[in-house]
């Protein structure tokens, strides 16, 4: 609005105009509102009650409970405060009541959360890929973020392993699938060719879930075998990963990682940061290691502009002098026997090191996952860890949609108000839609 201040002047003063002066206030209300529905009955003895208006569905409005969701997982602030600033303001409610406002019907947030990592690991060229520490209803466990430049997504589950990677990439799919994904990934994981011919000669492909697939893992006596490596834990990360491909996803994508056990799955690339830490970690004792360490340094940060420069700026060309380059660096001797084998191994990793050169949408380094997950962390030291299936599902959920909504440029207060039906707000499409259009070719 527009206010004008009258000035007191003497008599036969000129009027000049006005001087703007803008002030920004905020305005906090709190309303009651009670419904008298309508009740009738019909002349066939049915009772008619008149329905709620659209997004009123509990006793407190779509906008406190957008201005609690909003606050509690983007504000990261604490259950007991948000209670105590709605009572100051003066709502009636308790802090049970404030927690079911967090969980209780939220099941479209966590759907949604779920077609936003479909969506991003059926379009995206690369996901990048992290965990950290998580506590779950009194135990430890692991949350790993899935992400890229437009989407985020957050799973924890109790265990960190290449199973439990293997079942977060199913996104929400129970099913496991033996095709030809699934007998490459069992033959590169040297599962013997009688156990992999036993699996392929049977007709039955496509397994509901994993009860009907350890059962006929059983039928076919995997169970009973006690050799190296463990045939029911490759055959079985074999038909998740078979299940991966079958719903369209990574297949032409890269999983970018920081060489953690776990995430080596499909195309794999490593993060460079990570590499080189090994090398600027590595204890030096005389000045010859010394040396010799800042001398190896140099030459991988020389060498990590050249990658970047590169794909900014694919030339094929160049591929091949970055190789022979690679090589240079990481096959030298320096005389430092464990800066030397520890060279020896990053070249082991060249393939996944020199990933860009093939596919230069592939990042140099996982600090996009490094910033997306702090606020997991934060979360964490707030909040500590969550009690039930449900908390520990919204909240990741809710964590992994504000961030989205961050990388698409969507205000989270405008999502939270076109979900929950808020009048006035503006209409925000599913999120996974955005993602798709990000990634389809103009």
């Amino acid at each position: 609005e527009d206010k004008v201040v009258e000035a007191a002047v003497p008599e036969g003063s000129r009027f000049k105009g006005y001087e703007p002066f803008l002030v920004q206030d905020l305005v906090i209300s709190v309303t009651a509102t009670r419904y008298q529905r309508e009740r009738w009955v019909t002349p066939d003895g049915r009772t008619v009650l008149a329905p709620l208006p659209d997004g009123i569905d509990c006793h407190f409005g779509p906008e406190l409970r957008r201005f609690v969701l909003m606050h509690y997982h983007q504000g990261q602030s604490t259950l007991p405060r948000i209670a105590a600033f709605l009572r100051s303001l003066g709502v009636a409610i308790s802090k049970r009541q404030l927690q079911r406002l967090l969980t209780d019907q939220q099941e479209t947030f966590v759907a949604e959360a779920q077609d936003v990592l479909r969506a991003g690991l059926e379009m995206g060229p690369y996901v990048s890929v992290d965990d950290t520490g998580a506590r779950h209803a009194g135990k430890n466990g692991y949350c790993t973020q899935i992400g890229n430049d437009w989407f985020t997504w957050f799973g924890t589950r109790t265990f960190k392993s290449r199973l439990n990677f293997l079942e977060l990439l199913r996104a929400g799919h129970t099913d496991y699938v033996l095709n030809d994904a699934a007998y490459a990934y069992m033959r590169k994981h040297a599962l013997s060719a009688p156990l992999i011919a036993s699996l392929a000669a049977q007709p039955q492909t496509k397994f509901a879930d994993q009860k009907t697939w350890q059962a006929h893992l059983d039928r076919l006596g995997f169970t009973k075998l006690n050799v190296t490596p463990d045939p029911v834990r490759v055959a079985t990360e074999a038909a998740l990963w078979g299940s991966v491909r079958s719903h369209k996803f990574l297949c032409d994508g890269v999983v970018l990682s920081d060489d953690a056990g776990q995430f080596n799955v499909g195309h794999h690339a490593l993060c460079w940061v990570h590499a080189e830490r090994l090398v600027h970690k590595l204890d030096t004792f005389t000045d010859a290691h010394r040396a010799a360490q800042a001398t190896v340094r140099g030459l991988i940060w020389d060498f990590y502009s050249d990658l970047k420069v590169y794909r900014l700026k694919p030339r094929p060309r160049r591929v091949a002098a970055l190789r022979k380059k690679f090589d240079r660096i990481f096959l030298r001797r320096t005389g430092f026997v464990t800066l030397d084998r520890l060279l020896k191994r990053l070249h082991a990793n060249k393939a996944e090191l020199l990933m860009v050169l093939d596919r230069p949408a592939t990042p140099l380094h996982t600090n996009a996952s490094e910033r997306d997950i702090r606020c997991y962390v934060t979360r964490r030291k707030v909040s500590a860890g969550t009690r039930s299936d449900v908390g520990r599902d919204c909240r990741d959920a809710f964590l992994g949609l504000a961030k989205t909504c961050a990388k698409l440029g969507i205000e989270v207060w405008d999502y939270l108000g076109s979900r929950l039906k808020v009048v006035g707000s503006a209409v925000v499409q599913p999120l996974d839609v955005y993602v798709r259009g990000r990634f389809r070719p103009a």
